[in-house]
């Protein structure tokens, strides 16, 4: 029996990823997403089987009656299979009979970040790829480089320069879904170096914490109107650990600020079903440090990259995809941050994305190496595992 304290502390944890199959008729499929009152039937085949009465009919399979449901409206697309036949994907919303629809009003939660919200360009869209926005490392707190003022204009301007590309890139892919990987360390912390970063960390925990929370909201603001689907998923990163005592992590893994400022974004969203119930939100599950998110057809695993060390984050992939009950083993594509650095690599089939870091330097590293940084995020389109895409965007 679910108790309140398990419906408080519930959190968005990453979907299983099936096992790929070979089976030809795979694309012929159904799939339905339950929401309280309200209902989305996604129907995909030939041309010829996808109507309001194959929706219906599997509503009834699912244990549904569908006389106590109504279609609300309906997006389709087609697309030319390999047989040269037309497939044809349909994608009905029903709501339950007598239902009242209401809004719940969330400007005060949203009226923080209104001013540099986009207005959207794109209010309907189809398509067959996934954009892919990778950033992390914001370390908001940190006095080195341009401070926290200059990092967090740039995190900001840069989701605003990516949310630019996506227009550039539909010219060239059909892009339906926007998926942004948040990849840890986003504040600074008190934690690293056994607090040894106290004296140069400028704020407060809770404001290195308000920070990463209104920046994700501003991400999905900017990008919610733009496509029909958003997925937004974020994994721990050091400095985001939550409790340390005596240099050592006394708490699971999964207990991080970068998640669970995540979770409060998730917390707002859902305060509007109506705005925002497309977008999606994911964290690793109970005491673990990655999440996999499909993204049309190409499964996108997202690690801090503390876990493995520099240059061997393939070596540290096929360990994990040895165990066949580890979502690493069906990925296609790992997204990581943590060394600060863009790094681009690919081993046969498997690509390996790395965005610099937000934050303009470690001051730290540039006594002892003499480099800078050079910050910025990652976008990238992706289908079917491939990813002929992949541009770093720096304000």
């Amino acid at each position: 029996m679910t108790t309140l304290k398990d419906e408080l502390l519930a959190k968005p944890i990453g979907p299983s990823v099936p096992a790929r199959t070979t089976d030809p008729d795979r694309d012929f499929t159904k799939q339905i997403e339950v929401t309280g009152d309200q209902a989305a039937v996604t129907v995909r085949g030939p041309a010829d089987g996808v109507d309001e009465d194959a929706a219906t009919a599997y509503l009834r399979t699912q244990g549904l009656d569908p006389a106590e449901w109504r279609a609300t409206g309906f997006r389709s697309s087609e697309w030319t299979m390999a047989n040269g036949d037309t497939g044809v994907s349909t994608r009905f919303t029903f709501a339950r009979q007598g239902l009242v629809e209401q809004t719940y009003p969330i400007d005060d939660l949203l009226e923080v970040i209104e001013r540099a919200a986009l207005t959207p360009t794109i209010a309907d869209t189809e398509g067959d790829h996934t954009f892919i926005v990778s950033l992390g490392d914001m370390q908001f707190g940190k006095i080195d480089g341009d401070g926290v003022e200059g990092t967090l204009a740039r995190t900001v301007e840069c989701l605003n320069a990516a949310a630019d590309r996506l227009s550039w890139y539909r010219e060239r892919f059909a892009i339906e879904h926007v998926h942004i990987a948040w990849l840890g360390d986003h504040i600074e912390g008190f934690v690293s170096q056994g607090g040894a970063n106290t004296w140069r960390t400028q704020l407060t925990l809770n404001e290195q914490i308000r920070l990463t929370r209104r920046v994700m909201l501003h991400a999905m603001l900017t990008f919610a109107p733009m496509v029909n689907r958003v997925t937004m998923a974020a994994v721990p990163g050091n400095h985001g650990e939550a409790v340390r005592i005596s240099g050592k992590g006394v708490t699971r893994y999964d207990d991080s600020h970068d998640t669970e400022s995540l979770i409060a974004v998730k917390d707002a969203a859902d305060l509007n079903p109506g705005l925002f119930g497309h977008v999606e939100f994911f964290v690793p599950d109970t005491d673990e440090l990655t999440v996999v998110v499909d993204c049309s057809g190409t499964v996108v695993a997202h690690a801090h990259g503390h876990q493995w060390r520099p240059g061997k984050h393939f070596e540290w992939w096929k360990g994990q995809a040895f165990n066949r009950e580890s979502a690493m083993h069906q990925a296609d594509l790992l997204l990581a941050g943590h060394l600060h650095h863009e790094h681009v690599d690919t081993d046969g089939p498997r690509t390996f994305l790395q965005p610099p870091a937000m934050e303009s330097e470690s001051t730290w590293w540039r006594h002892a190496k003499g480099t800078t940084g050079a910050p910025g995020l990652i976008v990238a389109v992706t289908k079917d595992g491939r990813v002929p895409v992949k541009e770093v965007v720096n304000s």
